[in-house]
């Protein structure tokens, strides 16, 4: 059974990729829901350079379970970018309805 679940946030350029890598975690059942945030400003150093980007934002519902072995390689073979920012954070509590219901979708 699933115990840990998580947030995990990923940026996209565009929203059609976002909407590519949020159907194929779902399609294979790696992520309960997700969110597509528009218009992110982000800002950061790449290659000895400040960046400023336009981006759209995933808001990943998952299990720390399934981060390492199918998450990221799943968003990995999508994603254009060469180092894509995939993070997670857990959730600490949530109403056990919702933790079901996550549970049931991504095939615990």
């Amino acid at each position: 059974m699933y115990d840990q679940a998580i947030l995990v946030i990923s940026t996209v350029p565009s929203m059609e990729v976002g909407k590519q890598i949020a159907n194929a975690l779902l399609e294979k059942r790696f992520a309960a829901c997700i969110n597509i945030l528009p218009s992110v400003n982000s800002l950061y150093t790449w290659q000895g350079k400040t960046a400023d980007d336009e981006e759209f934002m995933l808001i990943i519902k998952s299990w720390e379970e399934l981060f390492s072995e199918q998450l990221i390689p799943a968003i990995k073979s999508i994603h254009p970018y060469e180092v894509p920012e995939i993070i997670a954070l857990p959730i600490m509590m949530g109403s056990e309805d919702y933790l079901d219901w996550m549970r049931e979708v991504t095939g615990d």
